[in-house]
């Protein structure tokens, strides 16, 4: 497996990356927050617009999975980071996350959902931690452009290196 900066004819399998493995969301997440598709083509646009820089996990010229990080006010956020359904289990999400740790040295945060227990699992596993209630409040009110909905159905983790109980070797 081979990881690499997205260009613009990766666009449609960013797409349909989010788009399947996003499926595990359906009936976890609040139903007002589900919609088909998770992704649109006019909002993963918009994303890519607005500084998100994808990273692609490749084998045999197939796209496996992405991960995306923008930087925002002094932070590095990773943004929409998916694995396809039929490559997730093997370490590929585990690789992109530390590849795209190791693309900036700012305080790092990602948010998701808080029904999505396998993936704040996945990211505890990896060095980082929740943030309180409040710190998670004001960092999605500042880093990050959602809904109030989503603001109260979120978390948020931060990298710290040395909570990492499966650190890669």
């Amino acid at each position: 497996m081979q990881i690499r900066r997205s260009n613009t004819d990766d666009f449609e399998s960013i797409l349909n990356v989010i788009n399947d493995a996003a499926n595990a969301y359906r009936g976890v997440i609040p139903v007002d927050r589900w919609h088909e598709p998770y992704m649109s083509k006019p909002s993963l646009a918009a994303e890519i617009e607005s500084d998100v820089n994808f990273w692609i996990a490749e084998e045999d010229d197939k796209v496996l999975g992405v991960m995306g990080i923008q930087s925002r006010a002094g932070v590095a956020l990773i943004r929409h980071a998916y694995v396809i359904t039929a490559s997730q289990g093997i370490g590929t999400g585990k690789q992109l996350l530390h590849h795209v740790i190791g693309q900036t040295s700012k305080r790092l945060l990602v948010g998701t959902w808080a029904a999505a227990s396998w993936a704040i699992r996945f990211y505890q596993r990896n060095g980082f931690i929740l943030l309180s209630e409040n710190e998670k409040n004001r960092a999605l009110r500042k880093y990050w452009d959602v809904p109030e909905r989503q603001i109260e159905t979120s978390v948020v983790l931060e990298y710290k290196a040395d909570a990492s109980i499966d650190k890669i070797t």
